[in-house]
């Protein structure tokens, strides 16, 4: 079966940095893959390839058959801004540090791309972003502007932004780093529910190791622009194999004083969500 996510030998440098070195990496159509590893390993750089935000040097990408790049007949270019806006209709992400538009109200915030890009009427898209707020749990707060907000509802409205577009592939790059601690959680529970109730394809860049076991189909541990290992949560996270892992999940262990126990304890009642995100 083609994989729905497909990097082949992409190598992605800045300057002398090479971030991605011949990175090979595949996902399934509906799998949730959380990458972890050291600052720095190559993780946002692949969620800012998918969402082509970053050029790339050399290999090839594609998501559901479609190649990043277009061919030329002598080797490939960077594909043009057209064809690239085509591809980022189909991916959403959401980023630490939120990037809402501070002079727009939620609502607007959520409904100005779908309006932009979709072409849809205001009518239609206000209607499915109070739907979207419905769905975080911030139903009202369409008329606040982001400085009114906190940090878990100010991620929680940009997880709405995301969905608004009608994702097929949803990217999330360390979506709770920027929160205080009692903020996490909240956060946490909506994309816990998303995973739970939706076939979504899903790339999480996380620190949360518990996160990662509870959501995450597969866990990829980077390492220096490769993948070194990968594999079901509970292996990866409990039974590592490489060198490398060892060592940073005791690291983790050092700084935290423990990691998440293998069996999860019973998840909170997760937020009912509507049948908004079909396209």
């Amino acid at each position: 079966m083609r994989p729905y996510i497909s990097f082949k030998g992409v190598t992605k440098s800045f300057g002398a940095f090479k971030v991605l070195d011949d990175f090979d990496f595949e996902v399934r159509k509906g799998e949730k893959v959380a990458l972890i590893g050291p600052s720095g390993s190559g993780k946002s750089t692949v969620l800012r390839i998918l969402m082509t935000l970053e050029p790339f040097q050399e290999g090839q990408v594609t998501l559901d058959g479609v190649n990043y790049h277009l061919p030329d007949g002598a080797g490939r270019f960077r594909a043009d801004e057209r064809h690239l806006s085509e591809i980022r209709q189909y991916v959403g992400m959401v980023f630490q540090q939120f990037n809402l538009f501070p002079h727009m109200t939620v609502l607007r915030n959520i409904v100005h791309a779908p309006m932009a890009v979709l072409r849809m009427k205001r009518a239609d898209a206000e209607d499915r972003a109070r739907k979207l707020l419905a769905m975080v749990g911030l139903a009202d707060r369409e008329g606040h502007f982001p400085d009114q907000l906190s940090g878990g509802q100010k991620q929680r409205v940009a997880i709405a932004r995301a969905l608004a577009m009608r994702p097929r592939v949803l990217l999330f790059d360390e979506p709770t780093s920027a929160l205080d601690p009692e903020m996490v959680n909240e956060v946490l529970n909506v994309i816990r529910s998303l995973a739970d109730e939706h076939d979504l394809t899903m790339i999480l860049v996380t620190h949360e190791m518990g996160f990662a076991r509870d959501v995450a189909d597969r866990v990829c541990f980077f390492d220096r622009g490769k993948i070194v290992e990968q594999g079901l949560p509970e292996t990866v996270l409990y039974r590592p194999a490489h060198p490398r892992t060892k060592a940073f999940l005791s690291s983790l262990l050092h700084h935290s004083g423990s990691l998440p126990e293998p069996s999860p304890e019973p998840s909170p009642e997760p937020l009912r969500m509507p049948k908004v995100l079909s396209r």
